[in-house]
């Protein structure tokens, strides 16, 4: 079989089984189809399983340094905004995907290399996340409905960003939520929680502020369409499941129509609720269970937000603070 055939197969099990959102699977199809015709290209032939079982590491190689190449061209040529940090990302994600694929080729296929996991890159800096104030966050969930006048986006809309804040989903983690997840949280008990599949099909249970309850409760009420398990809640006008580009617009929209920073995004709202948590005493133990984090040290990048944070206010507040250090 060639190597095309592997990849729609990998891709469909991505979607079916592993759950992956679109965007994911978007990714994975970009960066696998790149390197097969990298990998086409480089032996000069079309590419099979046999092909992809003799994969070595002097042609992963080669393939990392032609997408650096790329990326080194693309910036010095304005095309891109590839700073370094940016290239090493992206040669990060596009072995990631590699490495999937392989593993899905040796259960499958029986296609047994791990090449791919021999690969080291850079370690690249990461970002600190850029949260809300809290009265930034309460203010966009009540007022985002400014943004449209229609009754079904305004509360769609404030449901949907009441609950990435309140409950501190990815965005792609909200809008594949379907009715039924509602009705087996039940959003009229106290203490109601939601279950959520997240990145790796990893489960988690999140609670459901009452707040958070109310949107949803208020936006079910104004839904426009016949409501089954299956039925997508979040929805455009025509019924079909939310894109999250119509989100992301609305929050731009938003920011316009405020003056809020650029930084305010919908999954600035997930850094918000992480970093408000922290902020009024929470542990980070409990932040990386409600985030659905695989590794601690990720959720501790919001202590350095919040150290960073502590410095600005005593920098601010200390009546020492500005005075000039003598040496």
């Amino acid at each position: 079989m060639l190597a095309e055939g592997y990849l729609k197969h990998f891709l469909k099990w991505m979607k079916d089984s592993q759950r992956a959102s679109s965007n994911s699977i978007i990714a994975y199809q970009q960066d696998l189809t790149l390197f097969l015709q990298f990998f086409a290209n480089y032996k000069g032939k079309e590419i099979t399983g046999h092909d992809l079982a003799d994969l070595s590491y002097k042609d992963v190689r080669a393939w990392m340094a032609d997408e650096n190449n790329k990326a080194l061209k693309s910036h010095y040529l304005g095309q891109g905004r590839h700073t370094q940090d940016a290239a090493i990302r992206t040669r990060k994600r596009r072995l990631s995907a590699l490495r999937s694929f392989y593993r899905f080729l040796a259960r499958f296929y029986y296609i047994e290399n791990n090449i791919a996991s021999l690969i080291k890159i850079p370690k690249v800096n990461q970002p600190l996340p850029h949260p809300l104030t809290e009265k930034e966050a309460s203010e966009l969930t009540r007022n985002v409905a400014i943004v449209d006048q229609s009754p079904m986006t305004q509360n769609r809309d404030i449901a949907l960003f009441t609950l990435l804040y309140g409950c501190g989903l990815r965005l792609s983690e909200a809008l594949s939520l379907n009715w039924g997840d509602l009705r087996n949280a039940d959003l009229t008990r106290e203490g109601a929680t939601l279950r959520i599949t997240g990145k790796g099909n990893k489960e988690r249970l999140v609670p459901i502020l009452p707040y958070v309850a109310d949107a949803l409760i208020k936006w079910e009420k104004h839904y426009p369409f016949m409501i089954k398990s299956q039925s997508p809640v979040f929805v455009g006008v025509k019924g079909k499941r939310l894109n999250p580009s119509i989100a992301q617009k609305n929050m731009r929209e938003y920011r316009r129509m405020t003056g809020l920073s650029e930084l305010a995004t919908p999954h600035a709202l997930r850094h918000s609720f992480a970093t408000h948590i922290l902020q009024n005493g929470g542990d980070l133990r409990t932040i990386q269970m409600l985030l659905g984090h695989a590794s601690l040290s990720t959720t501790q990048r919001y202590t350095l937000m919040d150290e960073s944070h502590l410095l600005e206010v005593w920098n601010k507040a200390h009546p020492k603070a500005n005075i000039n250090r003598k040496i």
